[in-house]
Formats: C-alpha cells, sequence, structure tokens
C-alpha cells in the first residue's frame, strides 16, 4: 500500500510516500481502506519534536529517541471497513467510517490502517463528506474537553479563543457560540471575516495586543498567553485554558490550579469514545471545518501548512492519487 512516512525528525521535507505492508487486522479490530486523512498541528509537532519547553525527551520516549518509532504519521481518517477482525460483530464490509487511531499509534496517512473496533471510530453520519469526516474530530474534542469538562463554559460568559483561526481555535469559536457564550477571537486580519462566519462577535489582530476585557474564561490555543499575561484580562473568577504550554506551566497548573480566584485548566486532552460521540452530536448541529484538501502527493505541502502556524482551519489529505 502507499503510504505519508517520516524516517527521520525534521521540517516538512523530510515527509515521502513509500510503499509499504498492508496491516491486517488482529482480534477486535477493524481495517479501514482510508479514503482522506486529517494532518494537524499535532502531527507536525510530532514530526518536528517542535513541542513546548520540557517536552521534548518525553515526546521522543514515545514516539522514538532518535528517529520516528511508528514512521507513518497521521490519527484522523475516513474511510471504510476493510476486512473485520476476529470476535467483533455490528461492522460490515463497506461501511462508511470516521475516527481516530487508537492511543498513540498513528498510521492514518496511508492507504489502509488498523483500530480498535471498541475505540474511537464511527460510522460516518448522513449528509457528511469523507474530507470533513477526516479533519474535523481532533479539533472538536479537543475544544469540547478544555471549554466543557476543564472549563465548565456557561451561557452568557465571555470567552477569549486565542488564535481562533486553526483547527481547534475554529472548533472552539463554533462550539462557544453554540453555548451561549460571547466569544472573542484573535487571529491575523486576513482570517477576521472566518472567524465572523463561526459567530465571534468580535475579533483581535494578535500583533495590535490584547483585546480588551474582562473575559470569564480564556482559551489559548497556540501558548502565546500565559497566566502572567491573561491575569489583566481575566474577571475576579475568571479561568484560563492553556491548551499548548511549557512544563513547568503545566506542572504548576495541575499542583496549583487554583491563583486568587482565577482558575488555570492544561493538560493531555481526553479521547474516549463518548468523546467522539459529543463530537458527532456538534456536526449533527451543523458544524463544519473549513477544510483545505489536498492528494497524497502534496504530503510535504499538507505538512508544511500544518507548521506554517496560520492555517485557516483544516488540512485534509485524500487518497485518490495513490496507488
Amino acid at each position: 500500500m502507499q503510504a505519508a512516512t517520516a524516517r527521520r525528525y525534521g521540517g516538512p521535507e523530510v515527509m515521502a510516500i513509500e510503499t509499504v505492508a498492508r496491516p491486517e487486522p488482529g482480534p477486535g479490530q477493524l481495517l479501514i481502506r482510508v479514503a482522506a486523512f486529517g494532518v494537524t498541528r499535532g502531527d507536525a509537532r510530532i514530526r518536528a519534536v517542535d513541542v513546548p519547553r520540557g517536552m521534548g525527551l518525553m515526546v521522543r520516549a514515545v514516539f522514538g529517541l532518535t528517529r520516528p518509532r511508528r514512521p507513518i504519521p497521521g490519527r484522523e481518517f475516513a474511510g471504510e471497513v476493510a476486512a473485520v477482525g476476529e470476535g467483533r460483530a455490528g461492522w460490515s464490509l463497506g461501511m462508511p467510517v470516521m475516527g481516530i487511531t487508537d492511543g498513540m499509534t498513528l498510521g492514518a496517512g496511508a492507504e489502509f490502517c488498523v483500530v480498535s473496533a471498541a475505540g474511537m471510530v464511527r460510522p460516518i453520519p448522513p449528509g457528511l463528506d469523507v474530507t470533513h469526516a477526516a479533519g474535523c474530530l481532533f479539533g472538536l474534542i479537543a475544544a469540547a474537553d478544555f471549554l466543557i469538562d476543564q472549563m465548565a463554559l456557561q451561557k452568557g460568559e465571555r470567552l477569549l479563543v486565542n488564535g481562533g483561526s486553526g483547527a481547534v481555535g475554529a472548533a472552539a469559536v463554533w462550539l462557544g457560540v453554540h453555548l451561549g457564550a460571547r466569544v472573542t477571537a484573535t487571529a491575523s486580519a486576513a482570517n477576521h471575516e472566518f472567524l465572523c462566519s463561526l459567530g465571534a462577535a468580535a475579533t483581535n489582530d494578535y500583533r495590535d495586543g490584547l483585546p480588551q476585557g474582562p473575559f470569564d474564561a480564556i482559551l489559548d490555543v497556540p501558548g502565546t498567553l500565559p497566566y502572567a499575561r491573561a491575569r489583566p484580562l481575566l474577571t475576579p473568577e475568571g479561568r484560563l485554558g492553556l491548551m499548548t504550554a511549557d512544563l513547568l506551566p503545566q506542572l504548576g497548573a495541575a499542583i496549583r490550579p487554583r491563583r486568587g480566584g482565577h482558575r488555570l485548566s492544561c493538560g493531555i486532552v481526553k479521547e474516549k469514545p463518548e468523546a467522539l460521540d459529543r463530537a458527532l452530536s456538534y456536526l449533527e448541529a451543523g458544524y463544519r471545518p473549513k477544510i483545505t484538501i489536498l492528494p497524497l502527493s502534496e504530503i510535504v505541502e499538507a505538512h508544511r501548512l500544518a507548521s506554517s502556524g496560520h492555517k485557516r482551519g483544516n488540512v485534509v489529505v485524500t487518497l485518490e492519487d495513490a496507488g
């Protein structure tokens, strides 16, 4: 099968296309024929070990100390069931499915991947095309985990999404509006119309400084608004979600989440089947991410976009040109 691969750590140029052996499903697993897969900022960070300070050694311990242990990247996918492992009923060959690969196994960036049938995989809802199915879950699951589970965003509150134009930020803007919050979002001026289309009540160009508060909740997606900068913008009982934080601030937030009346949240997004089901409910409610679609032959460009920090919405790679 054809697969996108990264045999060493580095920039987008380390991405290649190779012919590799097709995986086979074991007991309780599904073999997915991948039609499209997402390329996220997280994928780009793993490829380059471009991670917050203090996290590099941990990332290498998981994914490979000197070179990638799992050379096929990618976690978000959409396609169809190609084979069903022993002991798994309820799945039929050819069933359209979408999901996220198990744990840190990666592997979605190929013509076929294997996932647990009891894990993060579901039938594609009616009316959702395969490219949107492949590029929507990461952002929605992460945004909901922070805004709902960690920050308990309430109707009528003022929310600031710092970095609102990427996969997670755009999902957070839409979700904040969906939950009844008044949302302000930061991004470059070129993305302000896009943010308004998601329902943002106000926009701010990050190059012009910080927006005027106060805010009941702030979600910092790119890691440019630590507590010291965010504190003047928060209400006396405001909450700050640090999605991309250095190791020491993460440890500090875990040990002492309360700072006066403020509460800090950070850490790994919880990926579990119920989080996937919640994301699907938002798709049924009308969320559709902005998608940039590229063929597998342009995998280097896909990773360049994901690494840029200025992409609008999500990047999805299709497998139509593979083979």
